[in-house]
């Protein structure tokens, strides 16, 4: 009894002169596929010749060939380089995890002066200074910062408002500098403020240390107003005197801004984005709502689901490359992202979009009361009793403690999706990531149920429609290589 099949059965036929590369294909409509390698490059082709292509039935003069040879998912007598130029771009891909952690978000106080019923925070009223954090606090999270081995660091500033504490952060950003004259990092500094109490004295303070404000700004002013409310009713405004007083002090490039979607904004996506075009922004991250803090308890996070979500975000994207077309730069930032992943060999680094997931490894939170979360959605599980990504504390864990923790270990171990049951088969894997506190919030575990997951519903969708628009319009590709590049 013979236990081999006969060599015969293992030789190539005359015009089976290639071999397959490892690659994945989903369908992109009923007639096209998206193919995709191990490094995240993609192909688009017709059912037939993909066909035609996994049986080696498709013959080296067909247009598709040299395509799939130039970019490694067939190797053949002609392509001697191309497994080496391969395993080269999948190193470029994973270059950035041996850095680590390099955002660190320090929550210096949960105390705020508005009131936002999407708040993802359990915010205090301002008189409440037991919500601070402390300068001993301050001083152990940053030793824990300069253990990380990331050439890079970056130290953002979060609330509640967290220049109602500015002296911490004035403290903070004192000690980093010293400390950084021997540990030689590149160090940058951001503050994440609504701009409502932001004074002349702090925006010297801003200048002088070179400091980035990022604020928030959901659109034209009874809409920002409505989504933000404060005494005095007068948030928009105070906003935008805001942002054009931090762009006379620091310069028009280190301010920046960033919208929410509720229900209200659904109706108005080219009003917002007018707004941000008239104010002279680069572009604009249209930003759904999270399932965390307040937003879950105002019932503002159920107020739409996926489908209006996206019905609103190609408005907006289709409205962008409107204006594009009429001369007018402008960019959606988070298309720009997920395309730096589709049309290049790097990696943004964007926690959402990251395999293994990038909580722990591209951010860290340390909060107010000494606590350290794997990412600032994991701090706001926290705040609604969920403390499952709860990393440990400054003032009683080491850093190997810390980043060492099952709380960290754990999610990123089940969660990395090249082994997750339909990611792994999904062409459209490499551009996604994996959310294990998202699917933790919505689903009660690390993976969730990607039939039902909004996460995945969201970024397949926006997935094939950056795709499909780049096969149907030569100029649309180009505007969009740019954004990636």
């Amino acid at each position: 009894m013979t236990r081999f099949a006969p060599a015969s059965d293992f030789r190539r036929s005359a015009d089976d002169t290639y071999q397959l590369a490892y690659f994945r294909f989903s369908p992109l409509d009923d007639e096209r596929y998206v193919l995709t390698n191990q490094a995240g490059e993609y192909l688009v082709l017709p059912r037939a010749v993909l066909a035609s292509f996994v049986k080696h039935e498709l013959p080296s003069n067909h247009p598709a060939y040299s395509r799939l040879r130039s970019r490694q998912f067939l190797f053949d007598a002609s392509s001697n380089l191309g497994r080496d130029l391969l395993a080269l771009k999948v190193r470029t891909k994973a270059k950035r995890l041996e850095n680590f952690t390099s955002l660190h978000i320090m929550v210096v106080s949960l105390r705020c002066e508005h009131s936002c019923p999407y708040c993802q925070v359990s915010r205090q009223s301002e008189d409440r200074s037991a919500f601070d954090m402390s300068e001993e606090t301050a001083e152990k999270a940053l030793a824990l910062i300069f253990q990380s081995p990331s050439l890079a660091i970056k130290i953002e500033f979060q609330g509640g408002e967290p220049l109602l504490n500015f002296p911490l952060i004035q403290h903070v950003v004192r000690r980093a500098e010293e400390i950084n004259q021997v540990a030689g990092r590149s160090l940058q500094f951001v503050i994440t403020t609504n701009l409502a109490v932001i004074t002349d004295e702090i925006l010297e303070f801003c200048r002088q240390h070179r400091i980035l404000i990022s604020t928030s700004l959901d659109g034209p002013a009874a809409l920002h107003n409505a989504n933000r409310p404060r005494p005095g009713k007068n948030s928009y405004e105070l906003a935008v005197a805001g942002i054009h007083k931090a762009r006379k002090a620091l310069g028009h490039e280190r301010v920046s801004a960033l919208m929410t979607t509720t229900k209200a904004s659904l109706s108005q996506v080219r009003t917002i984005i007018d707004e941000y075009v008239s104010l002279q922004f680069p572009g604009i991250f249209l930003r759904p709502l999270s399932p965390y803090g307040f937003a879950v308890k105002t019932k503002f996070y159920s107020a739409y689901d996926v489908d209006r979500w996206l019905d609103f975000y190609f408005e907006g994207l289709n409205y962008i490359l409107e204006l594009n077309r009429i001369g007018i730069p402008f960019k959606e930032f988070y298309a720009a992202t997920i395309l730096t992943k589709m049309l290049t060999p790097f990696e943004p680094g964007y926690v959402d979009l990251m395999s293994p997931a990038g909580i722990g490894i591209s951010a860290v939170v340390y909060n107010y009361d000494a606590s350290v979360y794997a990412s600032d959605e994991a701090r706001m599980l926290a705040e609604m009793g969920d403390k499952t990504f709860l990393l440990g504390n400054v003032h009683e864990n080491t850093y190997a403690e810390i980043f060492g923790a099952d709380a960290l270990l754990d999610p990123i171990e089940q969660s990395f999706a090249g082994s997750v049951p339909m990611c792994s088969e999904c062409a459209y894997e490499p551009f996604c990531g994996s959310d294990p506190v998202f699917h933790t919030a919505t689903h009660g575990d690390f993976v969730g149920l990607k039939t039902r997951s909004g996460f995945c519903n969201r970024n397949m969708s926006i997935f094939k429609r950056l795709i499909a628009l780049m096969e149907s319009d030569v100029a649309t590709r180009e505007l969009f290589l740019s954004w990636a590049n």
